[in-house]
């Protein structure tokens, strides 16, 4: 076209032609340009009101879309590309809106299928339907659903790479499964698109959760919640510790004694850790907890003499001296 306009440089046909495909690529103002050109000097121009018609359209502006599209129609009833995007607009805004009330009811199953419904009306339609992948994953996020999110907020983002709602949405849904990693990046993302306070401080907590993800979880070694009390976590010690204590488990075979090994001293570790104010406190906020143990983490000697504290006849056993049962025999090193 722009080859044709060289030649025929006053042919506003070529010129709505090419405004057209300015449109389909997704250069929407070159093309409003272009048509507005060609309207300042026939307001008539049903080519031209098309083609702001379409503009608008594949910016997600359906129902200034539809007013074009019908003026068009009104103008010449038969004008072919008129009709086609007239039955697409209005079948893709149907099948949103019914989407979002069937969503707002609570109705998700039935909301999901008509975003769906929506996504098969017209696969060019990028911006439309990147905003209906987003729902369809709002949708997933109330079941749930969180790969089915993810997976969906790929599709949203691959149309539309700077739409912050999808990427908010991933990044929620990574968080959920616990793939801090992934969040992290998608905050940053967000960050940097929009550098807001609250998209910062969402940043900083990712990358809080990400730091504390590698370390041991206290609360999941007892079988605890993270708003336990002393006397949950004491009666939680109490039992993990005579499960996992090696003297019960000396029969069994070297690897199963060196993991037990392992799980007592992670139980002690725990307990020494929560029932500490000051160390769960610095623990809960993701603080670094090496220095506490001088460095050198806690080893199997802490587990052993924390275990010994204990009264026996607390933890359901019949304890001689020392507070150990009298069927025990301990070689801690």
């Amino acid at each position: 076209m722009d080859r044709c306009i060289a030649v025929s440089c006053a042919c506003s046909h070529f010129r709505l032609l090419k405004a057209e495909s300015l449109a389909f690529l997704g250069r929407f103002q070159e093309g409003e340009e272009l048509a507005n050109n060609v309207l300042a000097k026939d307001k008539s121009s049903i080519e031209a009101i098309y083609v702001r018609g379409l503009c608008l359209y594949f910016q997600d502006n359906l129902d200034k879309a539809l007013t074009y599209f019908q003026t068009v129609l009104r103008l010449a009833p038969d004008f072919e590309k008129a009709k086609v995007a007239y039955k697409k607009a209005k079948l893709t805004r149907q099948l949103k809106d019914e989407g979002n009330q069937l969503y707002n009811s609570g109705k998700l199953v039935e909301a999901a299928e008509k975003y769906t419904s929506a996504l098969e009306v017209d696969a060019l339609n990028c911006v439309t339907n990147s905003k209906l992948f987003c729902n369809r994953a709002a949708v997933s996020a109330k079941l749930n659903q969180f790969q089915e999110v993810i997976d969906d907020c790929n599709r949203a983002l691959k149309l539309d790479p700077q739409y912050q709602k999808a990427l908010l949405r991933r990044a929620i849904a990574y968080s959920e499964l616990k793939n801090y990693e992934e969040a992290v990046k998608d905050y940053e993302a967000l960050y940097k698109m929009n550098r807001s306070r609250e998209n910062k401080k969402m940043w900083n907590d990712a990358k809080l959760e990400l730091k504390k993800s590698k370390r041991k979880d206290y609360y999941k070694i007892l079988g605890l919640s993270k708003n336990a009390s002393d006397d949950d976590i004491k009666k939680a010690y109490k039992k993990k510790a005579l499960e996992h204590h090696p003297d019960r488990h000396a029969n069994t075979s070297d690897v199963e004694k060196k993991e037990h090994e392992r799980l007592f001293k992670d139980v002690g570790e725990a307990y020494a850790v929560l029932m500490d104010a000051k160390k769960r406190g610095r623990y809960d906020n993701g603080h670094d907890l090496d220095d506490e143990f001088d460095g050198h983490g806690f080893n199997p000697m802490d587990a052993a003499n924390l275990f010994s504290q204990f009264d026996g006849n607390d933890m359901g056993f019949n304890f001689q001296s020392h507070g150990f049962p009298s069927n025990f025999s301990f070689h801690f090193g």
